[in-house]
């Protein structure tokens, strides 16, 4: 009899989330188990009172990591892919240069290795010559040589001989977007004489593809033209051949401007949110450009900031035609602060179309720091929408003045306070940490509450919160 009431019990706790949480997702409830959620737009914010607002935040410029001095480089070194790779970072580039419009060389794939993605060598590696001799990072030439732009495959079915994979190519050259494949990252093949986007598209930016974790699936970000308007589309494959019929991206409430890249990556924290950091193209004002922030929940329809998040500054070598490009990947670095925790590293560019070659520049941001609920010193709060969750602890990503504090109240699905959790159960806290576990007189224990709707209510002064988890 035990038994049998045991083996129900566990048959129950597998099918109720299956009827239970649809049945929640009528009511408008939202389901985030132990995502970490980032306040990156206002999903799950149902309100918002007082000074509190969505603040978006501005990387911080670091050093130059690399010259592109070498002869074979120059000074339209462009499309800079970076991840990690266990316990090494990669860069991928093209290596170009144009002297009096005229091409001193035909563009070469380069490639740069880095410990700790601050610090950057261009290994010699013998594979392709350049005025007669092998002694440099060339890594590809040909086909696709424009924007070549590899990436590592965590598919868990991927083929180990193609553990990486790249796609690279214009219209105007290449006849399409083609596909390569690596089984070290280094010595590169092509892997069909098709390509996987033909030449009805423009291409001639940088082409991203990843693999989605969460949709499991492939998806490709690339430029094209929508009524004479640079703009993005997307397409996805299951087995990164047959590919989906493009579609435009979608960007509600924002104007409709000149988008020349995209970079668009999962991020890693929170894989079920896309974050992309799309190049504004001016071209009335020297072709300049300026990233901008945007972010989205299901790969197609996008919230896009419109304020630039690195304005070309003081700095003369930013102001200059296309020299103010975030590059693709968003890597974890070490602080240059004592005892601070790692950063989220981004790679930018410098210097662009002179007599000299270009440069890359490090920029950081802090962990889930992209934008936050921020809230002046005169004080205010935000509420979430209802939701469910898994897990028995909650922690916060928050940054508070040395007189500032914020205060933690969970509620149920109507808005009451949950006796143990209410605002006077806090005692209030002030800091900034990344990973902060919350605590009310009572404890830290949430787990009561796992599988109810709950809101969570923020009350802050001189203060940012940037995301929360339940684990």
């Amino acid at each position: 009899m035990k038994m049998t009431i045991y083996y129900f019990c566990l048959i129950i706790s597998f099918v109720m989330p299956i009827w239970i949480s649809p049945l929640f997702a009528q009511k408008g409830i939202i389901d985030i188990g132990n995502r970490q959620e980032l306040f990156v737009d206002d999903y799950l914010i149902e309100t918002m009172d007082g000074e509190a607002e969505l603040f978006l935040h501005k990387p911080v410029p670091k050093e130059v990591v690399i010259d592109h001095d070498a002869p074979w480089e120059g000074n339209t070194c462009a499309y800079h892919t970076v991840f990690q790779d266990g316990n090494i970072y990669r860069m991928y580039y093209r290596a170009s240069d144009y002297q009096d419009d005229e091409e001193t060389h035909p563009p070469f794939v380069c490639y740069a290795v880095s410990i700790d993605g601050i610090h950057w060598k261009k290994p010699s590696l013998g594979l392709f010559e350049f005025e007669g001799s092998k002694e440099n990072n060339i890594i590809w030439t040909g086909k696709g040589s424009h924007n070549f732009h590899p990436f590592l495959d965590t598919n868990p079915d991927c083929e180990p001989d193609k553990k990486y994979k790249a796609v690279g190519g214009v219209r105007k050259h290449d006849k399409g977007l083609h596909t390569f494949y690596s089984a070290d990252g280094i010595h590169w093949k092509e892997m069909s004489d098709k390509p996987m986007l033909t030449d009805k598209y423009a291409l001639d930016s940088d082409n991203i593809v990843f693999w989605d974790s969460i949709r499991k699936e492939y998806r490709c970000y690339f430029r094209n033209r929508r009524n004479r308007i640079r703009d993005i589309m997307t397409c996805t494959s299951k087995d990164f051949v047959t590919w989906s019929e493009p579609v435009y991206l979608e960007y509600p409430g924002a104007p409709i401007e000149h988008l020349y890249t995209n970079m668009i990556i999962p991020y890693k924290h929170a894989p079920h949110l896309f974050v992309g950091f799309p190049a504004r193209f001016i071209k009335e004002r020297g072709e300049i450009v300026e990233p901008l922030f945007m972010t989205s929940r299901d790969g197609v329809t996008f919230k896009r900031w419109e304020d630039s998040i690195i304005r070309p500054g003081l700095n003369k070598d930013r102001w200059l035609n296309r020299s103010n490009y975030i590059w693709y990947g968003l890597v974890e670095t070490l602080s240059d602060l004592p005892g601070a925790p790692v950063e989220l590293s981004l790679y930018t560019n410098e210097r662009y179309y002179t007599t000299e070659g270009t440069k890359t520049r490090r920029y950081t941001y802090r962990m889930d720091g992209f934008v936050s609920v921020h809230v002046p010193f005169k004080g205010g709060e935000v509420i979430t929408k209802p939701f469910i969750f898994q897990g028995g602890h909650l922690y916060i990503n928050f940054s508070t003045s040395a007189a500032g504090w914020i205060k933690v109240e969970v509620q149920d699905e109507s808005g009451n306070p949950i006796e143990g959790f209410m605002e006077t159960d806090f005692r209030e806290i002030y800091g900034d940490e990344i990973d902060r576990k919350i605590s009310w007189q009572s404890g830290d224990d949430v787990s009561s509450l796992e599988g109810r709707p709950v809101r969570l209510r923020f009350i802050l002064k001189d203060a940012d919160i940037f995301s929360f988890q339940f684990r």
